[in-house]
């Protein structure tokens, strides 16, 4: 981390959230802790039941109020499939909202610019639209971190999409080889043909050259985290939504992310220098991809995957958390809007 280093410590000895008990499980008080949406559950369960320091009964010392809610599960319990139908999920946020601004004073003290919530699910930033207060001013800790949609780096936080299978690092990402051990492959991409930047990067790029492994569909016969591990480049293009979990994986392969995409405030972007371990590639550039890769030398390839390896612990979900991995880092971005306010 850079500049946020000061502001981690004074978080760590300060900080201060209340967790709303309001609500009934499964919506609110759990939330999936496997697969692509884990980021949401995981934080959820942490922030309730984790032996961390922030978390108080005492909601008048509070610096943040957390509204534990579950727009995964909002989409699983009360969402008609097929209906694009959203209403149901903006109904029970506003709704929530109201509950817990009659029965607390927190919520009116501020116009809930001290609260936040999180989600994972591409629709969380459609589901906050059930109150005016919380889209426009609370923090929303989102996933699905698109500044032509309404995301606000100034008060919003983007949260690291993370897919883990069955709810654990795949044991290929555990222990990547050696910065120096060889990795034969220039670049690597394998992904469901959706939204609009892949048809433009298979359009150029899939069986076109022996050096970028771009694939729409891996073949069974082949091991995607092999390919990873094997590459020097992970190829992480939005798909229908800005965020990928392709990113976090590449961190745990050090495989340097290269990130296409348009629109995409990147997580924890106000501490960490993303050029350090990462390339972003502009999508109107993707055709001259192989161009851009190959002029990266190998003493700077070296310099990225080191990068790669000092940040990995933040992009980590530790049971329990540990410090600087992502929960806290998730929390030390929401304190950092936190600090912004003055009321």
């Amino acid at each position: 981390m850079n500049h946020g280093c000061r502001s981690y410590k004074e978080m760590e000895r300060r900080l201060k959230v209340y967790v709303y008990e309001e609500g009934e499980l499964p919506i609110v008080h759990d939330g999936p802790c496997k697969d692509i949406y884990t980021s949401e559950g995981r934080f959820i369960h942490e922030m309730e039941h984790g032996s961390h320091r922030f978390k108080t009964s005492r909601p008048e010392q509070a610096h943040l109020y957390f509204m534990p809610f579950s727009v995964t599960w909002m989409v699983k319990y009360l969402y008609s499939p097929n209906s694009y139908n959203l209403t149901p999920l903006q109904e029970f946020v506003s709704d929530y909202v109201k509950l817990i601004s009659t029965k607390h004073p927190f919520w009116n003290r501020t116009q809930g610019a001290d609260h936040f919530m999180l989600s994972c699910h591409d629709w969380g930033p459609r589901a906050s639209e059930g109150n005016a207060r919380l889209y426009s001013t609370s923090i929303r800790a989102l996933c699905n971190a698109n500044s032509s949609e309404g995301f606000n780096p100034q008060k919003d936080v983007s949260l690291p999409e993370i897919r883990l299978y069955g709810g654990y690092v795949d044991p290929k990402l555990i222990s990547p080889p050696p910065s120096t051990a060889p990795r034969p492959h220039l670049a690597f991409f394998a992904g469901g043909l959706h939204g609009p930047v892949r048809p433009v990067l298979l359009h150029h790029w899939k069986g076109r050259d022996p050096d970028l492994h771009i694939y729409e569909y891996l073949p069974k016969n082949l091991n995607y985290y092999d390919y990873m591990l094997k590459s020097k480049f992970c190829l992480c293009p939005s798909g229908y939504e800005v965020a990928s979990p392709r990113i976090v994986e590449a961190i745990y392969a050090e495989c340097i992310p290269v990130i296409l995409s348009d629109h995409y405030i990147l997580p924890f972007s106000d501490v960490l220098r993303w050029e350090a371990f990462s390339l972003q590639v502009n999508v109107s550039e993707i055709a001259r991809l192989k161009e851009i890769l190959m002029g990266v030398s190998e003493d700077e390839v070296l310099r990225l995957k080191e990068g790669l390896r000092g940040i990995r612990k933040h992009f980590v979900l530790n049971q329990p958390a540990e410090r600087f991995d992502m929960f806290h880092m998730i929390l030390h971005s929401v304190w950092l809007r936190r600090l912004n306010l003055r009321f």
